[in-house]
């Protein structure tokens, strides 16, 4: 059985206006030509003063995706929507993060049978002791019997809940 994409989209995230004059600085800084474009090599150098990582795979997969007049290299508003997505990524995993620190409240850095239950029962929610450990067994790679932050982070980024 297929899962269908949902019909709306996610919006773009939005950026406060520090966001975007730091997205205008770092793409200022690196346009060393001033000629309103970077290319391959400032552009990683552009997001790596931003907080970002990105491989030279991912720099290539990212300039096709914004080039629009198709030149090489990237503009200001194409540089702009890229980072406007890669921030809001970030930030989906952040929250993702903050979420699992909810349920490991004993700061073992696992999510535990207990502290699922935990929360069932803080929401009300009547789940069975079965489905429960189903839960775990679901998002649990490594077979140790509970959820690490990674498992985690994996799960529901696999559901698209964040």
């Amino acid at each position: 059985m297929s899962k269908k994409p949902s019909a709306k989209k996610n919006p773009p995230p939005q950026l406060t206006d520090d966001q975007k004059q730091e997205i205008r600085e770092a793409f200022d800084l690196f346009d060393t030509d001033g000629s309103g474009t970077i290319d391959a090599k400032e552009l990683k150098v552009a997001m790596r003063a931003l907080g970002f990582d990105p491989s030279k795979e991912e720099i290539r997969k990212l300039i096709s995706q914004v080039d629009t007049d198709k030149s090489g290299t990237v503009n200001f508003p194409e540089f702009l929507n890229m980072m406007t997505t890669k921030m809001g990524e970030r930030d989906s995993r952040e929250e993702i993060i903050k979420a699992f620190r909810l349920f490991d409240d004993d700061e073992t850095g696992k999510i535990s049978f207990r502290n699922l239950k935990r929360v069932a029962v803080e929401l009300g929610e009547t789940i069975s002791d079965e489905e429960l450990q189903e839960m775990i067994d679901e998002a649990d790679r490594d077979g140790d019997g509970e959820v690490s932050q990674e498992e985690f982070i994996r799960i529901m980024e696999k559901t698209n809940l964040f």
